[in-house]
């Protein structure tokens, strides 16, 4: 064999492997091929979560957790709904978030959003107990700005919206552990901005004196 045809014999060959390479490259956005359809441990039955399951005593798909454990960024939290319990929860829960850094602006901008859909109804946009119910009857809360709320810790707040208080509901169901806070952390938010407000001096509303007139002729 001449060494052209060798040449021209291992050209054919690479281009040859090359397509084979290409035609069975594998496509991980696609299961792979399987031949034995039948066997369920590759392929198992599939059932929704609220589907009736014989596989179960109860014949129920979707079971209880085991006694015990919490979900995975669950925060377990030690307290009763009893007044005493919120002022220790006030001593002992830590805020998560340093409201002076970037992770604690973020947290009120998050809080503003969730303010804004749970809490506007009966507290009003800017925390003062204006909202829309409280303006159709209903009595309206306290004030987020003064009075109670002001002396109170961040962890007795979180045990307030956890439990809720005489009119208020608990929002333990709607909200997560660090959106509850995100809800403190804008409303700290808003009664530093009412602090902030009320230290400026009031503004002068009275009509300022008209100017004396001044006799511009000359005198003779």
């Amino acid at each position: 064999m001449t060494l052209n045809r060798l040449n021209l014999t291992l050209a054919i060959a690479l281009v040859l492997v090359l397509g084979l390479l290409k035609l069975a490259r594998v496509d991980y956005s696609r299961p792979n091929y399987q031949v034995n359809l039948g066997d369920d441990m590759a392929v198992s039955p599939a059932y929704s979560p609220f589907e009736a399951n014989e596989n179960f005593a109860n014949g129920r798909t979707m079971q209880s957790p085991v006694p015990g454990t919490i979900a995975r960024g669950t925060q377990q939290f030690h307290f009763e709904a009893t007044p005493a319990d919120a002022i220790r929860a006030g001593e002992e829960l830590v805020n998560p978030f340093d409201r002076s850094t970037e992770a604690g602006a973020a947290s009120i901008e998050r809080g503003k959003d969730v303010f804004q859909f749970f809490c506007t109804a009966c507290h009003g946009g800017d925390g003062s107990g204006n909202g829309p119910v409280a303006k159709r009857g209903f009595p309206p809360p306290p004030s987020l700005l003064t009075g109670k709320t002001l002396p109170m810790k961040d962890g007795q707040l979180l045990h307030i919206l956890t439990f809720g208080q005489n009119s208020m509901p608990s929002f333990a169901a709607q909200l997560p552990p660090d959106r509850r806070w995100d809800v403190i952390n804008f409303i700290r938010s808003l009664q530093q901005q009412a602090k902030l407000q009320a230290k400026k001096p009031p503004a002068n509303t009275e009509p300022s004196a008209p100017a004396e007139e001044v006799d511009t002729e000359p005198k003779p």
